[in-house]
């Protein structure tokens, strides 16, 4: 008899919660995996172009590309499990947190990701002209958006676990 359709529903109330204690902590682990991650290239990369050579700018803009194979799953994942926390719930924070969200995928997908793709390119290449100068600005300031609304996700985040 396949009982793996009544499981789920069959669960207990302490098994809801097991999950709902691991689903917060992978939120809170991813969350602070991509935040930790955007700061160090922020950081990173304003300490290279300031204090630095070109070849450390390209080595820098190289790991930032190797890394996001770190930071894309994270965000990933701390969307998912963010609204898999929210749910159905409603509440200032949990909307403000849903409206942050796709502003911070879209800016990662649409101007971080290819940015730093271009600008490890462009490095590697020696190329640190213009366009190079131009792409950095850019990723420099959707960088610090991020941060921005990710910590803002953050303060609201807490606010929520300590009313919870």
């Amino acid at each position: 008899m396949d009982t793996s359709s009544t499981t789920a529903s069959t669960a207990s109330p302490a098994t809801g919660a097991t999950t709902r204690k691991i689903v917060r902590r992978l939120h809170a682990g991813a969350g602070t995996i991509a935040f930790a991650t955007i700061l160090l290239f922020w950081t990173s990369t304003v300490w290279s172009e300031l204090f630095t050579d070109a070849a450390t700018v390209a080595a820098v803009k190289r790991t930032i590309a190797w890394a996001l194979l770190l930071l894309v799953p994270a965000l990933a994942l701390t969307g998912a499990s963010g609204f898999r926390l929210a749910g159905r719930h409603g509440g200032a924070l949990v909307e403000r947190k849903r409206r942050r969200m796709p502003l911070i995928a879209a800016n990662g997908v649409l101007v971080l990701v290819p940015c730093a793709l271009v600008l490890a390119t462009l490095s590697a290449r020696g190329d640190f002209g213009p366009t190079f100068q131009a792409v950095q600005a850019l990723e420099l300031i959707a960088g610090a958006t991020n941060l921005l609304l990710i910590g803002r996700n953050f303060r609201d985040g807490f606010l929520l676990a300590r009313a919870g």
